[in-house]
Formats: C-alpha cells, structure tokens, sequence
C-alpha cells in the first residue's frame, strides 16, 4: 500500500488520480507515465515500482485506495500553499512539503511531473478544481432539439453505460489509432496486440466465472463486442473468435478440468484459439459435417482426420497466423457407432508458430474486407489428442469408449451443443448496427454541413434539407432505433436464459434479427456511401471500410437466407402445432375469429382512412403488420400443404416455396421490431425522450407499410387513397426528425477520434 505521508509519493499522488479519474487507464498513458517516473533518479527504485505497480492496466486501485488517495490529496491541499489555478505539477510539489520534514524536492522532480502532465495533454487546472469541488458551474447552452442528447445518449447506453464508456475512452487512446498504410500481415499484427490491449483491461474475459478474469456476465460481453464495433471491425472479430467462440466453447461445452486448463490463458490472449466449425463442403449444415473424430480405446486417444479435401475446416479465424488450439467440430465414432457432432480441442500450432505435426494449414488470403483477421484452412491427417480434450459437458467418453450424455435425444443434444451460436449472432446483429450507426453518423453530419443549390441569389440549402435526401437516410435512423431496442430486449432474454423462455424462443428471435440488421447494415452503409457524393468514397471517410468490413455479416454466423428459412420453419412448426392441438370447439373458434380479423382489418371504412391520427398510431401500425406477418405465414402453410397433398414431396415443397418463406420470416421480423420498439417507449419516463422516440417509431412503422405497399393493396389492406396519404405521412415525419437528426445520431455517442471521418470535421466550402 502507498505510504500518502512519505513526500515524494505525495508529489505523484496528483497523477495517480487523475490516471485512474475515469475509471480507465489506457495503454499509452500507462507507458508515459511510467516510463517518465523510471527515468527520475530523485526518486529511488523500491519508490519508483511501488508507484508504478498501481498504473497496470489489469490491475486497477480498488475503490477504498483510490479514495484514500483523493482524502489525502484533498487534505494535504488544505495545508499547501495552492489554490485551484495550479497545475498537477504544482499541487503535487506543493503537497511534498506538507508533512515529514517539509523539505523541497528537487528541481528535476519538478522538470519531471510538468513533463508527464505535458504529455498526457491534461488541462491540469481543471482537474484540481475538480478534486477541490470547485469548479464553477458550466453556462446553460440553449438546446436546439427537443429532447437532452446527454439523455439520449444515457438511455441508449443502458445499465452498462459505465462499460460503454470505457471502450469509448479506451479506443480513443494513441494506441488505438487507425493506420491506414500497413499491409496485410502487418495489419493483422497490429490487429492482435489491439486485442492483447483489450484483454490486458480485462474486457476478453468478461463472460467467464469470477476465477478465471471475467464477472460471468455474458450481456456485458456483447455489449463490449457491440461498443467496440464502432472502431476496426477486424479488431471486433478477432476479439469474438479469440474471447466468445474459442473461450466460449471452453466455458459453455468444457467442464472444470477444462476451465482451469484453458480459460485465463483464453481470457488473457496468452492460448490464442480457433473456432472450427465451417467446412467446404458444410458451411450452414453442421449437422453434416465430415471431419470424424474416432476414438481408439488402446490409447485412450481420439483420432481427428479430415477424410477429403471438401471436408477441410475452411475460413477459420485466428487459424492463418496466431491460433495454438482450435476448437474443432468432427463426427464423434465410438465402439463402431456414430454419435454426432461434438467439440474437441486440438492443438494445431506450437508457440513458435509452426504447425503441429499431421496439422496442414492454409492461409484464405485478401479478402474484400476485415484483412486484419487471419482466415485459414485447416486439415487433420490422424491427429491424436487425448480423451480429455473432448469437450464432455453434454457428453463423455469413457476410458472403454462407452459413450454417455445426460440429454438422450441426438436431436436435443446437437441443439443444446450449438446453442452457443446464439450470442454470436445477438453480437453480430449488434455490431453490424453499430458500424450503420456510424455510416449514418458520417452521412447525416456531413448532408447537416455540405450545401448544394438553393433560391436564385439566396444561399445553398444543405442537402439534408433535400426531400430526397432524407427520405433516404431519416427511415433508416429510425429503423437503427428500433433495431437498437429490439436486440437490446433480445440480449437481456439471452444474458437470463432458462428463466421462463425456451431456449428454441430465443434463437429464433436471434435468427430473425441477425438477418434483418444484417442486411440493414449492408443497406444502410451503401446509401450512406452515396449519400455523400465523392467525398463518401474517400477511404479517409471510412464508410467504404465499414461497407466493405460488414458485407460479410450477412454470411457468416449464419448465412441470412438460410437462417430466415429457419425462421419460417419455426413458424409453420407453431402454426400447424397450434391446429394439431385443437379439437373441434377449439377448430370453430379459430375460424371465428379469423373471419372476424377479415372483418375488422379489411372493413372498407378502415382501409379507407387516411387522418393523420390514425396512420400515425400505435393500432393501426401493429394491426397493419401483425396482420401481414400471419397472413402471409397462413397463405405460405396453404401454399405447401397444396403442393403435398398433390403428391409433392415435403423437401421439395419446401424448396418450392422458400421465396415466400423469406417473405414470411421478413415480415414477423418487422412485426417483432416494432413491437419490442413500442415496449421499449412504454418504458421511457423523460416526456422529451418518449415524445423523439415516438416520432422514430411512427417513422419505422410508416416506412415499413410503404416499402410493401404493393402487398397491403394487393391484399386490399389499404386503398389506393390511403396508400397515397401513407406516402405523405412518411414525408411528414422526415420532415419532423430533420432538425433531430444530427443530435439523435450524437446521442450514439461514438468519438470523433474513432469515427475517424474528416468530411465532418473539415470546414464545409461555404454558400456560393
């Protein structure tokens, strides 16, 4: 423990507190400031570690020393000739005084700490106001929006605003600094020691148990995974492969032998991993998946090979370059029996980065974007590993080869195994938002600034004042919001699991979502792109980057198309479950009730109305796509019972249908974000907040309707009149958001330094 009455301990004790003011030391400051007090002879060794052991990254001052040093500071500053003008270097000169024998330090001591003050850019005079309490209070600024974005910003960030903020302050650390010039390989290191930064602050291992580096807090970690996506997005993918796929296949699939074996290493980056799932010949069909894993009882030893050249373990990341063990998913045989997939550690790299023996590895290459992962190919000629790195938390091996799991369905088995793929779509739909939020952070600030054309002899208009131009970004504003809130719900269900919802509820949802954000993203950032002209296509604006980084989100953790026939699939399992159950008052009751939502819902007068309050409400928007989401999913299940009940084979029916199936699972994905949108609303208390988000969530649901106008006439939901008005209500609307829409995208909260976008930082050419 520091000893605050020794003087030359008091002289740093300034810097100490404002090192750890906001919670989070970064690396760069870390390193100037101990590199600095290293280099001070004044001050003796034993002086020199003990202070600089209290400015590790992994090892933050806990609660009771940090405020032990604020009362001495605070204290010793009552009795120090200072006031609150002075520098640090000042106040902790001054403080040596006070106490012990009252000698002055040295001159170079001085020297020393004005220079660390200099170099971490501090503004020392307001940080001692603050630590004395006496900073004047700020001049109130007139808001030009409606709401406080401060405000917004805190709703947005959630309970774990305080992790957000972390990230936020971490990245915009030197060390985080975007380089542009580097080269694959070099990129992909500077890519790896990022993530070395990130675990050395604790943040790879926050979803594992209290003992091995983390809080057990699975929610925490993907909203790291989704604060973090704001910066390189190789870096958020590499932090996923390293901390949530390999770690979480160890933490989720392993048990105990294999936690105190693999997780702090896992958590530390000090085992980089793989996560070795996807093969070439079996990308979306895990079930099939070639790869065997044979165990061999004489050696108590499994046998992993790759049988052929389709079956090679392909676009594996960690694998090209960094990767030790891989987590590697094979066709478990035992006693001449096949038992399914399973998971297994295999060693496929020394420390020294060759490959382990009959381990073949390959690297994928360039690729259109995230070239700072290390994607490779992997094969197995008979690689043995040992039974224990079987992976057995669902099932065992036993030294005999008999085979035991405590799930007996296979069917059961393999879902609950890849259950794990559950948080890593939730983190990839999160963090593809993410990267939409900062393509329309850049797009929107830029068409708030950039002026082109106007009234003859008046000044240009900015170009967010264009009809055209926010009808193409202010719908996708508002459809970030309620994307954000939905997963938001979404990952608290998941962080809960078990506790009242099925697992099988939640994937779906996952599913769903991922698809649908995804595919936003890719939307979002390409309109974004042009919506800034030339200047979009600048690499400096990174939104090229981002759309590039992000076009591959649509693909991997589940191919999208494939994910939403799931989706479909689960709906009509439900729909036909729900008839199966019925009996004939049950039957009669259906009917009944689906003739009176034909009433209701295509009532001449009501598709016929077009008054503002009623296109603008919460009923008749849930109606309109409640009612489009089972109708469609009706009118699928009729499609395909059709085709079976003629002869068709199941398979083939599906396959028959699956366009309307996308369409089905599209719709209940919309159905579900405005619901979940609309909850989230119902729950805001600040009446300024509520009335923003209401105007965004009219503006999502209007948009909606619009886009798939042509079904809403074709079903003769709406008339041709009240389709007209819907048009004008959504114009209406942007126009409503407009003058919010660059204080709604502040309320993001991502740093200018790490949305690294000149074009709105630069000064806009003036009005002509």
């Amino acid at each position: 423990m520091l000893d605050t009455a020794a003087p030359k301990v008091r002289a740093v004790l300034p810097l100490l507190y404002v090192a750890w003011a906001d919670g989070v030391l970064t690396p760069s400051e870390a390193e100037t400031i101990r590199g600095h007090l290293r280099a001070q002879d004044w001050l003796d060794v034993s002086t020199r570690e003990e202070i600089c052991a209290h400015l590790d990254p992994q090892s933050p001052p806990t609660s009771t020393q940090y405020f032990r040093w604020v009362r001495a500071l605070r204290k010793g500053a009552e009795d120090a000739p200072v006031t609150t003008r002075c520098t640090l270097a000042e106040l902790g000169m001054a403080l040596a005084t006070v106490g012990g024998d009252g000698a002055a330090l040295p001159d170079a001591s001085r020297r020393a700490l004005e220079d660390i003050e200099a170099a971490l850019d501090i503004n020392g005079e307001a940080v001692v106001c603050d630590l004395l309490g006496e900073r004047p209070e700020p001049s109130p600024v007139e808001s030009e929006t409606p709401f406080d974005t401060g405000a917004m910003q805190g709703l947005l960030d959630g309970p774990h605003a305080d992790l957000r903020e972390h990230i936020r302050t971490l990245l915009q650390d030197p060390t985080f600094a975007y380089r542009e010039e580097l080269g694959t390989d070099a990129y992909r290191e500077q890519v790896l020691d990022w993530c070395r930064h990130l675990a050395d602050q604790g943040l790879g291992a926050l979803a594992f148990p209290d003992e091995y580096g983390g809080d057990g807090d699975m929610e925490r970690f993907i909203v790291a995974f989704e604060t973090l996506a704001y910066h390189d997005l190789s870096l958020v993918i590499k932090f996923g492969v390293q901390f949530g796929l390999f770690g979480g296949s160890i933490y989720h699939l392993g048990t105990e032998r294999h936690h105190e074996a693999y997780l702090q290493r896992a958590g530390t980056l000090d085992l980089p991993g793989c996560f070795a799932m996807t093969e070439w010949g079996h990308g979306s069909n895990v079930r099939e998946l070639e790869t065997t894993a044979r165990y061999d009882p004489a050696t108590e030893e499994f046998v992993v090979n790759t049988p052929h050249d389709g079956a090679r373990k392909e676009w594996i990341g960690n694998a090209a370059a960094h990767g030790q063990v891989a987590t590697v998913f094979a066709q478990l045989q035992t006693d001449g029996e096949e038992h399914g997939v399973h998971a297994f550690l295999v060693p496929i790299r020394a420390e020294d980065g060759t490959p382990q023996p009959r381990v073949r590895i390959e690297d994928c290459g360039e690729k259109v974007g995230l070239n700072g992962v290390d994607n490779g190919r992997l094969w197995f000629d008979q690689v043995r590993i040992p039974r224990e790195n079987l992976l057995d938390r669902y099932a065992q091996v036993d030294p005999d080869g008999t085979y035991d799991s405590p799930i007996p369905s296979s069917g059961k088995r393999f879902f609950t195994m890849l259950s794990t793929l559950i948080g890593g779509r939730i983190s990839v739909a999160r963090a593809g938002l993410s990267a939409a939020k900062s393509g329309l952070t850049i797009a929107i600030r830029y068409g708030n600034r950039r002026r082109q054309f106007g009234p003859k002899d008046e000044p240009e208009v900015p170009l967010l004042d264009y009809r055209t131009h926010k009808r193409r970004l202010l719908p996708r504003l508002a459809t970030t919001y309620a994307l954000h809130f939905a997963l938001d719900d979404l990952t608290a269900r998941f962080a809960r699991k078990g506790r009242g919802e099925s697992l099988e509820a939640i994937e779906a949802e996952a599913n769903a979502l991922k698809a649908y954000t995804t595919w936003h993203t890719n939307a979002t950032l390409q309109e974004a792109r042009e919506a800034c002209g030339g200047q979009g296509y600048r690499a400096d604006t990174r939104i090229g980057r981002l759309r590039a980084d992000t076009d591959v989100f649509t693909t991997f953790e589940g191919d999208n198309t494939v994910l939403m026939l799931q989706v479909a699939k689960g709906l009509l399992s439900d729909f036909q479950r729900e008839f199966r159950d019925m009996n004939l008052w049950g039957m009669a009751r259906f009917v009944a009730d689906e003739v009176a939502t034909q009433v209701q819902e295509l009532n001449p007068v009501v598709t016929r109305k077009t008054d503002s309050e009623h296109l603008r409400g919460l009923p008749f928007q849930k109606n309109a796509l409640t009612y489009r989401a089972e109708k469609q999913l009706q009118n699928v299940g009729r499609r395909l019972q059709r085709r079976i009940d003629d002869g068709t084979e199941p398979f083939d029916a599906f396959v028959d249908v699956q366009d309307h199936l996308v369409q089905c699972a599209r719709a209940e994905a919309e159905r579900m974000v405005l619901e979940r949108f609309a909850d989230a609303i119902g729950e805001v208390e600040d009446a300024a907040l509520q009335d923003t988000l209401t105007t965004l969530r009219r503006l999502f649901a209007l948009s909606r309707v619009e886009e798939d106008l042509g079904w809403f006439l074709e079903a003769g939901y709406v008339s041709a009149s009240k389709a007209k008005a819907i048009r004008g209500a959504v114009n209406d609307l942007c126009d409503e958001v407009r003058p919010q829409a660059e204080a709604l995208v502040g309320a993001f909260g991502i740093p200018d330094a790490v949305l690294g976008a000149p074009i709105v930082t630069e000064p806009s050419p003036g009005p002509k």
